[in-house]
C-alpha cells in the first residue's frame, strides 16, 4: 500500500482535483460537510487536504456499508482511520452521535455528508440532522462547508470503475450554530452555504 502522501496523490491524478491551501482552512479540528453523490467522495476530499489536516481528518461513513467484505474493512480502519457509524439498527449503545463527537474531543477533523445518502442526479437533497447535533455537541468547532463537483461522473453510483475526469473541491466560509436557531432554520442555512458554492 502507497505511503499516505503518495496515495493522495494519486486520487488527485485520477480525480483532477487540487490541494486546498492550508491558510484558507481552520487550525485544529474541523467537520467538513458535503454533497454526496459518489463513493469517492470522501476520499477526494482526504486527498484535497493539505497534509497537516489530512493527518487529523477522519470520514464519517456507514458500518454497513464499509464492513460488508475484508478489503473495504481495512480500507476503512488502517488506510483512511474511518469513524463507523450504525445506519441501520441505530440504539442508544450505537449512536451516531457519540462516535463522532468521541473523535472530535480526541483532536480529529471530520468528514460527513448531511444528505445521509448518495444523490443519482447531483441534485444536493434536504439536510438531515446529524450536522445540527455535532453543531449543538460542539459550537465552537467550525464546519466548512465543501462543494464537490463532477465527482457523480468520476464514479457514478452502481459503478465500481472510476473514469478520470476533471473534478474539484470547493470550500466556503465556516458555519456555525447561532444563538437561539432553530435546527430547521440551521439545516437550511447550511445547506444555502453548500449550494452557493455551486455558483462560483
Amino acid at each position: 500500500m502507497p505511503a499516505p502522501g503518495s496515495l493522495a496523490a494519486l486520487i488527485r491524478l485520477l480525480s483532477g482535483v487540487r490541494v486546498l491551501r492550508a491558510e484558507d482552512l481552520p487550525r485544529g479540528p474541523t467537520v467538513f460537510f458535503a454533497n454526496h453523490s459518489s463513493h469517492l467522495d470522501f476520499v477526494v476530499i482526504w486527498a484535497a487536504l493539505p497534509p497537516s489536516q489530512r493527518a487529523i481528518t477522519r470520514p464519517v461513513a456507514g458500518r454497513d456499508y464499509w464492513e460488508k467484505t475484508r478489503l473495504r474493512r481495512w480500507l476503512a480502519e488502517r488506510v483512511f482511520n474511518a469513524v463507523l457509524i450504525e445506519r441501520q439498527k441505530v440504539t442508544v449503545a450505537s449512536n451516531p452521535l457519540e462516535a463522532m463527537v468521541g473523535a472530535l474531543n480526541g483532536g480529529s477533523s471530520l468528514i460527513v455528508f448531511p444528505e445521509g445518502t448518495r444523490s443519482l442526479d447531483g441534485t444536493v437533497h434536504e439536510f438531515k440532522g446529524g450536522l445540527h447535533h455535532l453543531a449543538r455537541a460542539r459550537p465552537e468547532i467550525p464546519l466548512m462547508p465543501t462543494y464537490l463537483e463532477n465527482l457523480n461522473r468520476v464514479l457514478p453510483k452502481g459503478e465500481i470503475i472510476a473514469v478520470p475526469l476533471i473534478s474539484s473541491v470547493k470550500m466556503g466560509p465556516p458555519v456555525r450554530l447561532a444563538d437561539g436557531e432553530t435546527k430547521a432554520d440551521f439545516l437550511v442555512r447550511a445547506r444555502q452555504a453548500l449550494l452557493a458554492l455551486t455558483t462560483h
